[in-house]
């Protein structure tokens, strides 16, 4: 028989724990492939200019009528893409009739706005400009103020290759920075990539209450929600007096009356208050509300802060961005009337 020097006996020993170590990972990889919830990517920019200059209209209030509010007015990106009130100020300081969805990761939605009415970004993102209670201006008065702007003619015309500026050009680089907004690399999207300390105990044993309560029928996928309409008041009637009704505005059918396209729990520890009212204040009023009207299940004071405590592991990096240095208008120019 061959002797097998002691040096020997620790290599096959430390042969047989990297082999079982990258088994025990590869095992770990394969149960969270099979999660209800994947990691979100980080954005792949194909056309730089074109995000550029829709960074620049995303920040500049001369495409409202005000000449004072911007898309970033509502879809703050220093406050996780919202406004963090009940419900949007527009024009002439008018109280908005719902609160305002994140912008962040909104490309992963299936359609843009609470009721969907908006079948991508590029179209969502005509309608506020539009809008007489948002920024009140036309789609045509928004385009004469940008070709009345020197340095925008030039820049449209060699983001596009042509002279044509429309509320299409617009609505396109506008979409096109939207859709840079994304945030990976969540504490949450570590742990599903194997890292098991990227997560503590109370947040995953408020994952597991999460699935295990049935909260992932409706908040899953990479954006955990965004992805489907469902009904505000389930089980129970939801209370409210917002006169929002949801998908049977657009589509006409009274059944679909109170369904609202699901919203991402991503970030959702910044994007506070909730629901399409902004009736609650908190997550943990939040977790408690849809625990009664979706699922008929009364959360304990434990189970509502385990959860509370998984959803702020959904917190992923925030955009870093230079503010853009706009334009400086022309003689010709629409000055702001804010107070008219």
């Amino acid at each position: 028989m061959k002797n097998i020097s002691p040096l020997s006996g620790r290599g096959l020993l430390r042969g047989a724990l990297g082999a079982a170590a990258a088994a025990a990972m590869l095992s770990a990889a394969a149960v969270r492939a099979q999660e209800p919830v994947q990691p979100i990517e980080a954005a792949k920019v194909a056309d730089p200019a074109r995000v550029e200059l829709g960074k620049k209209l995303w920040f500049d209030p001369r495409l409202s009528r005000s000449g004072f509010i911007s898309c970033n007015s509502c879809h703050n990106l220093s406050t996780g893409g919202a406004d963090n009130l009940k419900t949007s100020i527009g024009d002439k300081w008018q109280k908005g009739p719902i609160n305002s969805p994140t912008v962040l990761n909104s490309s992963l939605n299936l359609a843009q706005f609470w009721d969907g009415r908006a079948k991508d970004l590029k179209e969502q993102a005509g309608g506020p400009i539009a809008n007489p209670g948002e920024m009140a201006f036309t789609h045509d008065l928004a385009v004469d103020m940008l070709r009345s702007i020197p340095q925008y003619v030039a820049e449209f015309r060699q983001v596009f290759g042509n002279d044509r500026l429309g509320i299409s050009e617009v609505t396109a680089a506008i979409a096109a920075f939207e859709e840079t907004l994304v945030t990976p690399n969540a504490r949450f999207d570590r742990w599903l990539k194997g890292d098991m300390k990227a997560i503590n105990e109370q947040e995953l044993r408020g994952y597991q209450l999460f699935k295990a309560s049935g909260c992932v029928a409706c908040h899953n996928g990479p954006n955990l929600g965004g992805n489907s309409f469902q009904k505000m008041g389930l089980v129970e009637a939801y209370k409210t007096d917002n006169p929002a009704e949801g998908r049977s505005a657009v589509t006409g059918n009274d059944a679909e009356r109170f369904n609202f396209k699901v919203p991402t729990l991503r970030n959702v520890e910044l994007t506070y208050p909730y629901f399409h009212d902004g009736a609650a204040d908190t997550l943990a009023e939040a977790v408690d509300t849809m625990g009664k009207i979706q699922l008929g299940k009364t959360f304990t004071p434990v189970e509502n802060r385990d959860i509370v405590a998984f959803l702020k592991t959904l917190t992923g990096d925030q955009p870093q961005l230079t503010l853009p240095i706009l334009p400086p208008s022309s003689d010709t120019t629409k000055r702001p009337q804010p107070f008219e």
